[in-house]
């Protein structure tokens, strides 16, 4: 029996999970994916994300891969899935793929998005899908701030403590974009890999630059010092959505 190779697409609301990556006594989103895949197949699998997205992270297009042997059709898995996950993730799409295709290994790319909401008052509704900030911001300095996160550099300023230290903190950025839709301000960040709380602390940057407390001109020197002092604060989970995967 040829074991097949399957690449899934995947929405989630982060809210009630642990973060993507299977983690003892916790309920993850890998770990639900997997009961349900066992469930539908008679078989373990492991499934292996484009990345790991912390508790309270959402995804708008997670991707993942997992091996099988089943028969099952593989436009079928979608529905097959989806009838025994909680409504909180959705399978959105399956396709095989070559045996050789890793849903990590095999990034090229990556769009993560920020949601803000600058209303005078929270949103009851959204209050776990966006980050509330109810102070005027100034959005041209905004804009002309992410300009300066555009291209490679040392990201050492922008990363939590906890991150990989063996590895290069060198990351490349191809779009840096902000944009206002139904009173919503949204930051998207695009790259070919991300630091620990890279995007939220850029992202959180981003916001002390349109509250006035740094200049969009201090950038540059912010990347250049390595010194995660230097940036500003790391925003809460709630807003960050995991937007594309490309490969």
């Amino acid at each position: 029996m040829t074991l097949r190779n399957i690449k899934l697409t995947i929405e989630y609301d982060g809210k009630n999970f642990a973060g993507w990556q299977v983690q003892p006594g916790k309920e993850s989103i890998q770990s639900e994916i997997e009961r349900a895949i066992a469930e539908i197949t008679g078989e373990e699998v492991e499934i292996f994300g484009s990345g790991r997205t912390d508790a309270g992270v959402h995804a708008l297009g997670q991707v993942a891969n997992f091996h099988t042997n089943s028969l099952i059709e593989v436009a079928k898995f979608p529905y097959a899935i989806n009838a025994k996950l909680k409504k909180s993730i959705v399978i959105k799409n399956a396709e095989e793929v070559p045996e050789r295709f890793h849903a990590r290994y095999n990034v090229k790319e990556k769009t993560y998005r920020y949601v803000i909401n600058n209303d005078e008052f929270p949103s009851a509704l959204d209050r776990y899908r966006e980050f509330h900030i109810p102070y005027k911001l100034n959005i041209e300095n905004m804009k002309k701030a992410l300009t300066y996160f555009k291209g490679s550099h040392d990201f050492k300023s922008f990363m939590s403590s906890g991150g990989n230290k063996k590895k290069t903190t060198v990351r490349t950025l191809t779009k840096c974009e902000l944009f206002q839709k139904d009173g919503k301000i949204i930051i998207e960040l695009t790259g070919d890999g991300f630091l620990y709380n890279m995007v939220r602390i850029i992202c959180g940057t981003i916001i002390d630059i349109g509250l006035g407390k740094i200049n969009p001109e201090e950038i540059p020197m912010i990347i250049e010092s390595r010194d995660r002092t230097k940036a500003g604060r790391t925003l809460p989970p709630h807003g960050l959505y995991l937007k594309e995967v490309r490969y």
